[in-house]
């Protein structure tokens, strides 16, 4: 009885996660400006290339993470997707240095953000237990 309340506990967090993935996928396919801004311009090609790359990558990703059968590599690839945004973000946070004081505040906020979302992905992944568990 417990592995099936602790498998539809991880089912849930897997669908949590993967509605997160899903949800920004869209947005950067309908609101791809925001995106655009963020791509560090030393990356070759358009900031709108990368935007709708990296919104695919999210919007494959949830899929792995929503299904069952590819939970695992959905999680590690999710990780990956978290870490690999990153200089994404400390080129927006470093942009908005002239921003208001609210503005840099999120900017520099959400980057020790990447650190819990790495950490969940791969406790979907299976790879990180949680305490106490066997």
């Amino acid at each position: 009885m417990i592995c099936r309340a602790t498998d539809r506990t991880a089912g849930r967090t897997a669908y949590v996660l993967a509605g997160l993935l899903g949800s920004a996928a869209v947005l950067h396919a309908v609101r791809p400006e925001p995106f655009d801004s963020i791509v560090p311009r030393n990356l070759p090609g358009s900031p709108r290339f990368w935007t709708y790359a990296s919104g695919a990558a999210e919007g494959a990703v949830a899929a792995a993470v929503a299904h069952p059968r590819t939970r695992r590599t959905g999680g590690r690839a999710a990780a990956a997707l978290f870490t690999a945004v990153f200089p994404a973000n400390v080129a927006m946070a470093r942009r908005w240095s002239r921003k208001p004081a609210s503005y840099r505040a999120v900017a520099w906020g959400r980057l020790p953000l990447q650190i819990p979302l790495v950490w969940w992905a791969l406790r979907v992944s299976g790879d990180v237990r949680r305490a106490g568990a066997r």
